[in-house]
């Protein structure tokens, strides 16, 4: 079995209920993908939680170490990290029984995937969160 992400009106049905998105791997410097990318998604109108150790605040919201120390509900995860480190932020997310998670373009471990969606998630990986918003919402 191989992954395959969701048809565009799963995706659009997803990000329609998402209000909170919690960023792993969130850089601090602007210019960088998941900092760009997240303040345009916050322009949206969506919380930013960034999670990220050494860093105490991004875009204005306070920053986590880690998924599991976010106190309040999040509505998507989205990952900007390489595909070794994803196998361990699913099953965080399992753990938390969070239900959505995107893995940014480049963004790739498909038995992690299989895993995530195994386990009840929804999943969409390798696929810019923002290009889809664009298009699929905004149109």
């Amino acid at each position: 079995m191989s992954f395959a992400n969701p048809d565009a009106q799963h995706i659009r049905a997803m990000l329609t209920g998402v209000k909170t998105i919690a960023v792993v791997g969130f850089s601090p410097r602007p210019g960088r993908p998941s900092n760009n990318i997240s303040r345009s998604m916050q322009r949206y109108g969506f919380r930013i939680i960034p999670v990220r150790p050494a860093i105490s605040e991004g875009l204005g919201e306070k920053a986590y170490r880690e998924l599991s120390a976010v106190p309040e509900p999040i509505d998507l995860v989205n990952v900007f990290r390489a595909g070794e480190f994803i196998p361990a932020i699913v099953d965080d997310c399992l753990r938390l029984g969070l239900k959505k998670i995107w893995m940014q373009e480049g963004a790739i471990n498909e038995e992690a995937a299989e895993r995530a969606v195994a386990g009840g998630m929804i999943v969409v990986m390798d696929r810019c969160i923002l290009s889809d918003y664009t298009q699929l919402m905004t149109a």
